[in-house]
C-alpha cells in the first residue's frame, strides 16, 4: 500500500495560546467606561477549570463560557491578553 504524501495538520503547541485567541470569534464591548475584547468558548474547547469573576464559582471543564480582556489597557496587548476572565455569559451580561 502506498503512503500517503499528504502532511497532517499540526497540534496546537501551549505557546500558541496567544494566537488561538487572536484567531477566534470576537466582538468589543464596552463596560463602565472601558472597551473589553469578548470571545465565547465552546463547550469542546473549555478543557480547564475557571473561576468566574462574577459570582465567584467555577466553570467546569466542558462547559461553554466568555473569555474577556481590556481591549484599552496602557500596558499593551499582551499584558491585557495576560489578564483575560473567564466569565459565565449571564454573569458577563449582568456585570
Amino acid at each position: 500500500m502506498a503512503r500517503s504524501r499528504r502532511r497532517r495538520p499540526e497540534r496546537p503547541r501551549a505557546d500558541d495560546s496567544f494566537d488561538r485567541l487572536l484567531a477566534g470569534w470576537k466582538s468589543q464591548e464596552t463596560r463602565r467606561g472601558h472597551e473589553w475584547t469578548v470571545q465565547p468558548v465552546s463547550a469542546s474547547r473549555a478543557v480547564k477549570e475557571y473561576s468566574c469573576p462574577g459570582c465567584g464559582r467555577s466553570i467546569l471543564p466542558g462547559t461553554a463560557h466568555l473569555v474577556a480582556w481590556r481591549a484599552d489597557g496602557v500596558m499593551g496587548e499582551a499584558a491585557d491578553l495576560a489578564a483575560r476572565r473567564h466569565w459565565h455569559p449571564h454573569c458577563w451580561r449582568i456585570a
